[in-house]
């Protein structure tokens, strides 16, 4: 069973339709649930999908249009009458501080769990962990935006045991830490991880990078062969003007960004309403750039 999962739990832009929710997208990584954005019936998808709102610990707010933070208020009050107790960390760009004060005012509740908010300002590593790591970077809209790359983090290579037993290191914490890719020290001598590392036998790690509202003029060095890019396109290429005017990005952009950026899959997601009935020939336009182009469906799974 694949232990990271993308779950899109709404693939609408700007208004919701009858076939899709309002954008937002999971995460979900050795039972952890990653949420990155939260829309209008975002928990009611959730719930739809069979993840559980519970066990999400962590929310990535891309920008403050109402499409991606009005479901924060409705999310939080229900984790409180669940009497969450587990802290829940909250980033976003600048002012995210105020945007969870009101959301919280707006539901009428006072949190029972602990809440960690972080403001975003810059490209930064927001979170980084054992075995994953998240990376915020800036996006070109109309008000401050920023895109989510998460990467699994595998050890580089397979530890030999033989090799470290022959040097003298006994089993016990020094392998864990050479293993990690720690230096140790031993007897007044100093031992490199690639002394005990079998690199040949190494096992690159899961990338998946999220990309919401922005026109294709921004950094995507971040998304450097990506396993996964889910990337907003509202709009056709026959509404390219439209989509600058409003800086969003039409389908056949999208998929100009993930042929230069080497990513294995493409999913679009923030479809306009007006393609809503199109959905074919908008995924032709992206596969005539990228082949391995796909119109993502609300509650659809990708397992890595």
């Amino acid at each position: 069973m694949a232990n990271l999962k993308v779950v899109f739990l709404g693939t609408s832009g700007s208004t919701p339709s009858k076939e899709r929710n309002l954008s937002s997208t999971c995460i979900n990584f050795n039972g952890q649930n990653f949420l990155f954005d939260c829309s209008e019936g975002t928990q009611r998808q959730i719930m739809q999908s069979g993840l559980s709102f519970m066990k999400v610990d962590f929310i990535f707010i891309s920008h403050f249009h109402g499409d991606h933070i009005l479901g924060l208020p409705g999310l939080l009050a229900t984790m409180t009458m669940q009497e969450r107790q587990k802290e829940l960390f909250i980033t976003g760009p600048k002012g995210i501080g105020e945007k969870v004060k009101a959301a919280l005012w707006l539901s009428g509740f006072r949190p029972s769990f602990p809440l960690k908010v972080k403001e975003l300002k810059r490209k930064e590593i927001i979170l980084k962990e054992k075995n994953f790591k998240i990376t915020a970077f800036p996006l070109k809209h109309e008000i401050p935006c920023f895109g989510f790359v998460f990467e699994e983090l595998r050890p580089a290579g397979k530890f030999v045991r033989e090799k470290a037993l022959k040097l003298g290191i006994p089993e016990g914490p020094l392998w864990r830490q050479l293993q990690q890719g720690k230096g140790v020290k031993l007897g007044g001598k100093s031992f490199k991880p690639e002394q005990v590392l079998d690199f040949s036998q190494g096992k690159k790690g899961k990338k998946v990078a999220i990309v919401m509202d922005t026109t294709p003029k921004y950094n995507i060095s971040e998304l450097t062969e990506a396993d996964v890019l889910v990337h907003e396109a509202s709009l056709s290429s026959a509404f390219e003007q439209r989509a600058k005017e409003t800086r969003h990005s039409t389908a056949a952009q999208a998929a100009g960004i993930a042929k230069k950026a080497r990513v294995k899959k493409l999913f679009i997601t923030h479809v306009s309403t007006r393609h809503q009935k199109e959905i074919e020939t908008l995924e032709k336009e992206a596969q005539a750039v990228f082949p391995n182009s796909k119109i993502a469906k609300d509650l659809e799974t990708v397992e890595l």
